[in-house]
């Protein structure tokens, strides 16, 4: 009786990391599609207006950001949380810039804005310093913050 209950639990457990599989695959098409869908909507507005101002461009840049991130998932299986850090500023900066182009001064709401701008800035230090000086061996990482990484191996001379 244990024996088939081992197996069916190994059955199950097949079974439930197929699905996860499933699922995150499809999460993955349908973020990526509503991604690109808003890109381009947001760009043929632009076009249809006849002009792009800073705070279309910067909605753009949101757009790519969270492209990238969906890629890196993709391909990976990691996380980037210094991409939702950059999602963040870009939409605090587009906030202020939209604020700022209203109202022409620079009141409270600007200087809460920088602050959360300069706060989440430094956060992205901090990850980016903790990744180089304290690394998880085998976790989530950014190759590209490594010392005696793939891309800065030895070149010859």
């Amino acid at each position: 009786m244990q024996y088939g209950f081992e197996k069916f639990e190994g059955r199950a457990d097949i079974a439930g990391a197929v699905l996860v599989k499933l699922f995150h695959l499809l999460a993955l098409f349908a973020i990526g599609g509503a991604t690109v869908w808003s890109a381009a909507h947001a760009f043929l507005g632009m076009v249809e207006n006849g002009r792009a101002e800073i705070a279309d461009i910067l909605l753009l840049f949101i757009y790519l950001e969270l492209g990238a991130m969906v890629g890196i998932y993709f391909k990976t299986n990691r996380m980037p949380v210094r991409f939702l850090i950059y999602v963040a500023i870009t939409a605090l900066t587009r906030l202020m810039v939209e604020i700022i182009s209203v109202t022409h001064e620079a009141d409270l709401a600007v200087i809460m804005i920088s602050s959360a701008i300069l706060l989440l800035a430094f956060a992205e230090l901090v990850l980016r310093y903790g990744s180089v000086k304290m690394p998880i061996s085998g976790g989530p990482e950014e190759i590209a913050d490594r010392p005696n990484s793939q891309s800065s191996a030895k070149r010859p001379d």
